[in-house]
């Protein structure tokens, strides 16, 4: 009986090997971790924690959350990088450390975007504004336009959450559309720099929509526009830069990659598994609450989306001039 016992192992062994099924398998086995490059408590967590608590009941396998922060969001995927490529790592991140830090910290990035990572799931947009302080008289972005251009030494400048970020190069982008001077001036963080919003140290800031929300309800701020194709659903009243004359889209993301080898068969399960995540009604409404667009693509669409804002943003960051560690 040994030699058949033997000759079933090995068609076994090749079947597995021949079909990729024996990865999905291994995958179902144990627990899922989604490593996220940022600390507790940010969007991301939030958001990670919500996708993995469904992605949990769909997969019926436990999904935990492990936050890796520093260094911008370029730590957790290094240790993603370094994972075994078996579905039991991902990691959850936005645009910037694959589509845009290539460029700003190029040479400096311990991985390779798009040879270390492969896309699993689009999981939602968000949408960057542009706010000025109450204490401006301009109402509208051709008045902020205008105002800048008779003083740009009083007004030409804006803030953000940090040089290299993405609202930062957003702020070039504006500036080059609309044929004005503006001078950066990072903070250390989405705080410091809305706090600076609110008091009048600087008179505008290049961020994320939902981050300036309470300024703008506590009648500190206005926001003058936001970046995506269509209005915020949480500014309703407020039009797009498109709507007022420039043609300027931006919609940053977050997303979910595994490491580079993952099987596809593994991948295509964890990405029908993000999928109906987003796509669960309650879930849904608990993304929108947080400010965010939910989407749910899958990976050959989430690859398409990295490429683009790779090309999108290479020309606006080298414009910029910036350099790691200004």
């Amino acid at each position: 009986m040994t030699q058949p016992i033997h000759r079933l192992a090995r068609l076994l062994m090749w079947a597995c090997a021949g079909a990729a099924l024996c990865a999905p398998a291994a995958a179902q086995e144990g627990t899922i971790r989604i490593v996220v490059g940022y600390p507790a408590g940010a969007t991301s967590d939030a958001l990670t924690r919500v996708i993995a608590e469904q992605m949990s009941r769909t997969l019926k396998q436990t999904v935990i959350v492990e936050n890796k922060a520093g260094a911008g969001g370029r730590i957790g995927n290094e240790v993603v990088k370094a994972a075994a490529a078996d579905g039991t790592t991902l990691l959850m991140t936005p645009v910037a450390t694959m589509s845009i830090f290539p460029h700003s910290f190029a040479g400096q990035l311990r991985y390779d975007p798009f040879k270390d990572f492969t896309p699993v799931a689009h999981l939602a947009n968000f949408q960057l504004g542009l706010g000025i302080s109450t204490q401006l008289p301009a109402k509208t972005l051709s008045e902020y336009v205008a105002l800048v251009k008779s003083n740009p030494d009083k007004y030409g400048f804006y803030a953000s959450a940090a040089a290299g970020s993405l609202p930062h190069f957003f702020g070039v982008m504006f500036a080059r559309s609309a044929g004005i001077q503006l001078t950066h001036v990072p903070y250390k963080g989405t705080a410091p720099a809305m706090q600076a919003l609110a008091s009048g140290e600087i008179v505008a800031a290049s961020t994320v929509a939902a981050d300036i929300r309470p300024l703008v309800e506590a009648g500190k701020a206005r926001l003058l526009a936001v970046a995506g194709e269509q209005r915020d659903p949480m500014f309703p009243q407020v039009p797009t830069f498109r709507e007022q004359g420039y043609d300027l889209v931006a919609l940053p993301w977050y997303a979910l990659f595994a490491p580079t080898g993952t099987p596809p068969a593994v991948v295509e399960r964890l990405a029908q598994a993000a999928a109906a995540a987003v796509n669960d009604p309650a879930t849904r409404q608990r993304l929108i609450d947080m400010g965010l667009n939910p989407t749910g693509h899958g990976p050959a669409q989430l690859g398409k989306i990295m490429q683009e804002d790779y090309d999108r943003w290479g020309p606006v960051i080298r414009a910029s001039g910036f350099k790691p560690g200004q």
